[in-house]
């Protein structure tokens, strides 16, 4: 059984604030349609989509560039990357335009950096070899 919530909700503006509310709404995600938790569920998805794009209103930059922006933002180098991924030289490539993204450096880095997914499988242009 679901439980009844008393917490009033309000726009998100911190992560622990984000974090109660994505946690909530894995509670009452599967809520009957028309109830009290079903429109609860509507106003958490609501808040959390808000939240998101604000902490995600990224520029308008190939995938390589966001990387190294969010490594900035966040005070990571590509030893970063290479303790997360695993192979330091995959990482010098990628960051020097001479190799594309795997879908698993995309799935590690989206969550590492916090870049939405949807950025990283963008079609960018590598440098071509000398």
């Amino acid at each position: 059984m679901i439980q009844e919530t008393e917490k009033k909700w309000f726009l998100l503006e911190t992560e622990a604030d984000y974090k109660d509310a994505t946690s909530r709404y894995e509670q009452i995600k599967y809520a009957e349609k028309g109830s009290e938790l079903h429109r609860e569920k509507m106003l958490l998805g609501h808040l959390i989509a808000e939240y998101e794009k604000r902490l995600w209103d990224l520029p308008d930059v190939d995938p390589v560039e966001m990387i190294k922006i969010r490594m900035e933002d966040f005070g990571y180098n590509a030893s970063t990357l290479a303790k997360v991924y695993g192979d330091r030289g995959t990482i010098s490539k990628v960051l020097n335009y001479k190799q594309s993204l795997s879908l698993t450096m995309i799935r590690k880095f989206s969550q590492l950096l916090k870049i939405p997914v949807e950025w990283l499988i963008r079609e960018y242009p590598l440098k071509k070899a000398v």
